[in-house]
């Protein structure tokens, strides 16, 4: 029976299969057209994905991005269908094939019941054989290619646009863990409304999003700039602003901060042997907003704790799920139907 991971974020949707890697990666957003017919209103998708992206703040009139995934939850089933298969047609996972693969899903760290069942729903809608969970804490420290043992226990902080996942694990299972409504998502909506009411300027999400990635530091010598387009909010006209490093620095250690308080909370409730054990072996860094410049050094200096960084962070939990589907004894223990 085939196998494949799927990490269906709020921002972006991975999938990765054995063998071949990470095979998507993609924007989780659809474009919906309000359509009356007959004096009822019904929805008729437009585009998916990166597509459907590329059309944030520039659709045409009746037609709505919706993110059908948020902070873990699918809170538009439908849609979710639509979207996941148009995912997997992309990469030659049909109906057929379908019925004889086994999905992963990673969830976040205290996902209630019902979210799963919204899983399982989905994972039938699209025709898969049999699903499986797996968190992401687990995952995320994975994808650092490192093994998880009984003897020595491990830290995790997974920030990503929606979510922020915090725990502390080990072979035998989760220690102690939390998500938080916390990433990347909040910093950009705080540069929306700090721009417009500093700079009389009116950006949409993906300029503040490029913003964010662009020149959002946290090295405290950094000076990176650039230049955004959008409209005044007074009168409506085209404008420009120049925004550097430094304009932007306090907007995001507002967030980052506020995460490494829940972090420094979960530690100070381990046991000492636990905590000990993660001083030894440093926390496990992931997810997209760690590709920030000088994130992993400022949590590392504001824990008094080293830290590690995988190479593309915001794939980390995905390739550790992919870990997890090769091997069959990891499977069998961090695998839960």
């Amino acid at each position: 029976m085939n196998r494949l991971a799927i990490d269906l974020g709020s921002s972006e949707t991975k999938i990765y299969i054995p063998g071949c890697g990470v095979v998507l990666k993609e924007a989780t957003c659809i474009a919906v057209e309000e359509i009356v017919e007959a004096g009822e209103k019904r929805l008729s998708v437009k585009a998916c994905g990166d597509k459907a992206r590329a059309l944030s703040g520039r659709a045409a009139f009746g037609t709505h991005i919706v993110n059908p995934v948020f902070e873990g939850d699918i809170v538009h089933p439908n849609l979710a269908v639509c979207l996941l298969e148009y995912f997997l047609d992309k990469v030659e996972i049909t109906k057929r094939k379908a019925r004889k693969a086994e999905v992963l899903f990673i969830l976040p760290c205290g996902s209630k019941p019902e979210i799963k069942e919204k899983y399982k729903r989905l994972a039938d809608d699209c025709g898969f054989g049999a699903v499986y969970f797996t968190i992401t804490p687990f995952a995320a420290v994975l994808g650092h290619n490192v093994g998880i043992n009984e003897s020595t226990p491990m830290f995790c902080i997974d920030i990503g646009y929606g979510i922020t996942n915090i725990a502390a694990l080990s072979q035998d299972g989760l220690i102690s863990g939390i998500n938080v409504n916390l990433g990347g998502g909040n910093i950009d909506v705080h540069l929306i409304d700090e721009i417009a009411e500093n700079h009389n300027l009116k950006i949409g999400t993906l300029t503040a999003e490029r913003i964010k990635n662009k020149v959002g530091s946290l090295l405290h010598d950094d000076n990176k700039m650039s230049v955004v387009d959008g409209r005044q909010v007074d009168g409506g006209a085209p404008a420009s602003l120049a925004i550097n490093s430094s304009q932007v620095y306090g907007i995001i250690t507002t967030y980052i901060d506020k995460i490494l308080e829940y972090a420094s909370l979960v530690m100070s409730k381990l046991p000492a042997e636990v905590a000990s054990g993660i001083v030894r072996g440093g926390i496990f860094l992931s997810g997209g907003v760690m590709k920030m410049d000088g994130l992993a050094e400022y949590i590392s200096e504001k824990l008094k704790i080293s830290v590690n960084l995988p190479e593309e962070p915001q794939l980390a939990a995905v390739i550790g799920a992919g870990t997890i589907l090769s091997n069959d004894g990891l499977f069998e223990r961090l695998a839960t139907e």
